[in-house]
């Protein structure tokens, strides 16, 4: 591809928390529940920094959906296509655990849907590193100071900023209990 869509090159901007994020997330899961219930193992979830109240983020909803297996991302995309969604391709995306789709509302991302098959251990991993989070609200001050710096150091760069955010995420979740430890 020669020329990106402007919102597949925004820059990292992370902003104050905002309460319309949670209401938003609740709503996108409710829309999304509805019109992908055939494909669905489990309830569309609300994860990522603004599922967490009082954490700064960029201000794009992370949404997950368990799903029998990654083979239905185009039909996914194709229903959802209307509604602004587009999938990018598996490749480009790198992340061979799941197929992404991003909402573009006004040519900005609005939100990120990460299909990803039931039983997969990162359905179970984001949810856990969101409720550390709402948890521990000086964990959510570290997170988010950590987040400002990387927005600061990668604005252009939205891999570099995830990847940054890497170490700390996997610390997050060795401290959490394993199912078999409860």
């Amino acid at each position: 591809m020669s020329q990106w869509p402007a919102w597949a090159t925004e820059q990292v901007h992370v902003q104050p928390p905002d309460e319309k994020w949670q209401r938003r997330g609740a709503q996108l899961c409710r829309e999304l529940n509805a019109v992908l219930a055939r494909w669905l193992v489990a309830p569309t979830e609300h994860v990522g920094s603004t599922a967490v109240p009082g954490l700064v983020a960029k201000p794009i909803i992370d949404v997950q959906a368990a799903v029998v297996d990654l083979d239905c991302a185009d039909s996914v995309a194709q229903v959802l296509s209307a509604a602004g969604w587009h999938l990018v391709p598996a490749d480009l995306d790198a992340r061979p655990w799941r197929r992404f789709l991003v909402q573009v509302v006004d040519e900005h991302r609005a939100a990120h849907l990460h299909l990803l098959p039931a039983g997969s251990p990162r359905l179970k991993e984001q949810v856990a590193f969101r409720d550390a989070l709402c948890a521990d609200p000086p964990l959510m001050h570290r997170y988010a100071d950590l987040k400002r710096t990387l927005a600061t150091q990668h604005t252009a760069d939205r891999e570099a900023y995830t990847e940054g955010k890497a170490d700390f995420v996997r610390r997050v979740l060795e401290e959490q209990p394993r199912p078999d430890q409860e």
